[in-house]
């Protein structure tokens, strides 16, 4: 039997009770085993209460003759022997095994995931012959992850999120439509703004000391790290430690609204020091994201998406609030840029973000990218 390991969390839990099931216990198909790990994450996400997601497979990654009655040998063993409260079914039909153990603790992860091997060990072991046992793969994925907020590779584990990676293949036509009007889109705003561009650089760099563009670590879809550039509108050798108290502030919904020129009040910072003369109107104007169409260009961004937040606001989330990395490519402009922008509070800013990866078509954003001219222009709720 060969152990693989993804837990990103420590847990406490009694994962098989040996209490007495009826047999007949329902073996959950794909389909609904999918959709319960998806309802668990929200579930785990509101009690703050972790699960744990274990797979068995015979190390083959497609349904074969040979394997498939010892593999339905281990899905009837693992639901008579589970606790009441747990879930078993097929998180791949004849191929791979799942059982959920939910509302589990935080203790000693080391210790429960020795006892989880050894309890479901002995279970195997009664049920399967010695060969069919040798040929058992078990994985172990702990939700939610303990993201590693200083990586550059992928936090999230793509194994519990089957409905998101089920959602983007039926969207395939979709995505390669997205993606195309992105490199058209980018490549056309590239070469007609080129004025602009020269104009803005020579500006900026006429203002104040320093490099043109600025360059800053953000964490794009499903926790992957890229390059992001703006415009810079700051001075350099700035402190960020004012933003970074603020937005943890902002995440916590304990942000106070500052005024901005209009006496609006707005969920940002306002006459920030950290600020150069000609950077307030970029980024009122938010001239300063031209630079982000070489990010569409890459395939880093998306025309239309959530904003991409930094390493230290990813830190600051609640659990719920990671769906909006997971959900959708960041884009330059989205729901929030032209329904609220810095007028409304964080977790309305998710819940648009979320409303967005839900009802996504390309007829979507080509309304978001029609109306976005005009938020730019008029700058409401920017600073």
């Amino acid at each position: 039997m060969n152990v693989r390991r993804s837990d990103n969390g420590s847990s406490h839990l009694s994962p098989l009770n040996g209490s007495s099931v009826s047999a007949d216990r329902s073996i959950l198909h794909e389909e609904a085993f999918r959709r319960m790990i998806s309802l668990e994450r929200k579930r785990s996400e509101r009690s703050r209460k972790p699960f744990v997601l274990m797979l068995l497979d015979m190390g083959e990654l497609y349904p074969s003759e040979k394997n498939r009655p010892a593999l339905r040998k281990i899905a009837t063993a693992l639901s008579v022997t589970a606790r009441e409260t747990d879930l078993t079914g097929w998180y791949t039909n004849d191929c791979a095994v799942g059982v959920m153990f939910t509302e589990i603790g935080f203790a000693d992860r080391s210790a429960t995931l020795s006892t989880m091997i050894t309890r479901v060990s002995n279970t195997l072991r009664a049920a399967l012959t010695s060969q069919e046992f040798s040929q058992v793969s078990i994985s172990f994925h702990v939700f939610p992850e303990d993201w590693d907020h200083e990586a550059d590779d992928r936090r999230s584990n793509p194994t519990l999120y089957p409905d998101l990676t089920e959602r983007d293949e039926s969207r395939k036509i979709y995505r390669v439509t997205k993606r195309a009007m992105d490199i058209v889109g980018s490549l056309a705003a590239l070469v007609l703004l080129s004025p602009l561009f020269l104009l803005i650089a020579l500006a900026v760099k006429a203002t104040s000391k320093g490099p043109i563009l600025f360059r800053q670590r953000r964490i794009g879809q499903h926790g992957e790290s890229f390059t992001f550039l703006k415009f810079r509108s700051m001075y350099v050798g700035n402190d960020a430690s004012i933003h970074r108290e603020y937005v943890k502030q902002l995440i916590a919904g304990k942000a106070e609204k500052h005024l901005n020129e209009k006496r609006e009040g707005v969920y940002k910072l306002t006459r920030d020091p950290r600020v150069t003369t000609i950077g307030g109107f970029l980024r009122k104007t938010s001239l300063d994201e031209l630079p982000q169409f070489i990010n569409v260009l890459r395939g880093e961004m998306s025309l239309v998406g959530p904003r991409p937040p930094v390493p230290y606001e990813v830190e600051a989330y609640d659990f719920w609030h990671r769906r909006r990395v997971l959900e959708a490519k960041p884009g330059i402009t989205g729901l929030w840029q032209i329904k609220g922008r810095s007028r409304v509070k964080f977790d309305d800013m998710v819940r648009l973000d979320l409303q967005y990866a839900r009802t996504w078509s390309p007829w979507l954003d080509v309304k978001i990218l029609l109306r976005t001219p005009g938020a730019m222009v008029f700058g409401e709720g920017a600073h």
